[in-house]
């Protein structure tokens, strides 16, 4: 299994690398007996939901970096704020990041390219200084200059700070520990299968030039986001589980907010 030839020789991003590191190991921690609720399993799929479905899928992904569809400004910063919440990189370099991938999936210059395998495209690709970091400004002239997601960009890891002490007064380490460490590894892990299952497992409804696939234990743990074959036939789709069978949670949120009149100009491709 390959992650990386050596002609790319590729620099180590030490510091992402020691920070995932030491992440996970802290979740670890939540073995333990001491640091064992059920309360505190409730505050972890809570929060996964927050910054996973609202944050990443919804808001980060569906609305920001595809503009599927529109929100009032407030609400959009709302989403962008949840999903700072998940730790992936500010919103800036998230969005420049995925819509480079859209230009070249699965080809030679996309940073998380499943042709050099699963472990590469799941994580291995966040352990390197990527080319494609450097071109993330000339995907995102649409966000760079505004206030909010200049305030998320910078301080996307400090929001674990105030979130921290929030769940240390409600439940102690215990809220801490699955809250923040747990949550985030378990976010984490089902974003990254986006990029690397969905291009392994699964089928394909429509001819791409890529590998996506559509995957439905992935689509279960991302609120829809597994049916990655469906959506990179149809970048613009707000809705991604184009047939009954293809359950997609996100898309439920969306036309919830289109008939409350929280979301217009909703972009839906028609399934075949």
């Amino acid at each position: 299994m390959t992650v990386a030839t050596s002609s790319e020789k590729l620099p180590i991003s030490w510091e992402t690398l020691l920070f995932m590191a030491g992440v996970h190991l802290i979740a670890l921690l939540a073995l333990l007996p001491q640091f064992f609720s059920w309360q505190a399993i409730g505050i972890t799929l809570g929060l996964h939901f927050i910054t996973g479905c609202l944050g990443i899928t919804l808001g980060w992904h569906r609305l920001i970096a595809h503009r599927s569809f529109q929100v009032p400004q407030w609400l959009e910063y709302f989403f962008v704020l949840c999903g700072s919440l998940a730790c992936q990189m500010g919103p800036i370099s998230w969005v420049g990041l995925h819509r480079h991938h859209h230009l070249y999936s699965d080809q030679p210059n996309d940073h998380h390219d499943a042709n050099k395998g699963f472990w590469w495209s799941h994580i291995g690709w966040l352990f390197y200084d990527v080319p494609a970091k450097t071109e993330i400004p000339r995907f995102t002239k649409d966000l760079s200059d505004d206030p909010v997601y200049q305030f998320c960009e910078t301080y996307f890891l400090a929001l674990q700070l105030p979130l921290g002490i929030l769940l240390y007064l409600l439940g102690g380490w215990s809220f801490v520990i699955w809250g923040i460490f747990v949550r985030l590894v378990v976010v984490y892990h089902c974003t990254w299968f986006v990029n690397s299952a969905t291009h392994k497992f699964g089928y394909r409804s429509h001819e791409t030039d890529d590998k996506s696939t559509n995957c439905w234990w992935v689509a279960l743990v991302t609120y829809g986001e597994g049916w990655h074959n469906n959506h990179h036939a149809f970048q613009y789709s707000a809705r991604h589980g184009l047939q009954w069978w293809e359950i997609d949670v996100t898309w439920m949120l969306i036309k919830t907010m289109e008939v409350l009149g929280l979301a217009q100009n909703v972009k839906v491709a028609k399934p075949s």
